[in-house]
């Protein structure tokens, strides 16, 4: 029985220490869960492992009172297997978007992945991670439509992050590669995404930028958070 909760896309890791009139954003994703039993699971493909951002992760854990964190290895052996089976906070790490799906593809780390978040476990996905967890991946740069490969598509949008400067533009190129029926979503630095179990976005702290396609165009809709005042 598929039992997902809401999928958090962040497009960087500021939200991760974000504060509202005292407390940390990420209480409102563990609020009804029992704080001392949980295990929560960094998975660092996408950056090499990098043992600086898995410190950044288990500091934000801890700040909501979680310390069994471990980080899931690239290796993916058969005790970082065993912890993620059971852990309930998952992290997809940011980094290089097709260079950690590859690690996901040819470990098992990504069946893994989609049978956790089945059974209700927590899934955040920051920068690469976020798009990961959307409809497809790209590297980041010059956009090209056969190095578009479709991700694991719990979220039904192709996700973009931290490319306002750009005015989205490989976002844009994605989404008409994609076809009509497809539509992308842009994440501005310092926000993020909770996809909801009954399909609707909810954006955290900054307006999202939502693309589809008319008459072979992109045309762009802006959704506004209910709440902006995360400092």
């Amino acid at each position: 029985m598929n039992t997902s909760r809401p999928v958090y896309l962040f497009s960087d890791s500021q939200l991760l220490f974000r504060k509202l009139d005292g407390v940390s954003f990420l209480n409102s994703i563990i609020e009804d869960l029992q704080k001392d039993s949980l295990k929560a699971a960094y998975i660092g493909a996408s950056n090499n492992d990098l043992p600086e951002f898995y410190d950044h992760f288990v500091a934000a854990m801890e700040n909501i009172g979680i310390r069994n964190c471990r980080m899931i290895r690239s290796s993916f052996s058969k005790n970082d297997q065993n912890f993620l089976e059971k852990a309930d906070i998952i992290l997809l790490s940011g980094g290089d978007v097709e260079q950690g799906w590859d690690v996901f593809v040819k470990t098992g780390i990504r069946e893994a992945i989609v049978s956790k978040h089945e059974e209700g476990a927590i899934l955040i996905g920051i920068s690469a991670g976020a798009i990961q967890l959307g409809l497809c991946g790209y590297r980041e740069g010059e956009i090209q439509e056969e190095r578009v490969f479709d991700a694991f598509q719990f979220v039904p949008y192709i996700i973009a992050v931290h490319e306002e400067k750009s005015n989205w533009k490989n976002l844009r190129k994605t989404v008409l590669f994609k076809g009509e029926y497809s539509k992308g979503i842009g994440i501005s630095t310092g926000g993020g995404i909770i996809y909801h179990e009954d399909k609707t976005i909810e954006p955290i702290r900054f307006p999202l930028y939502e693309f589809s396609i008319k008459d072979n165009q992109t045309i762009e809709n802006l959704l506004i958070p209910p709440e902006m005042d995360y400092s």
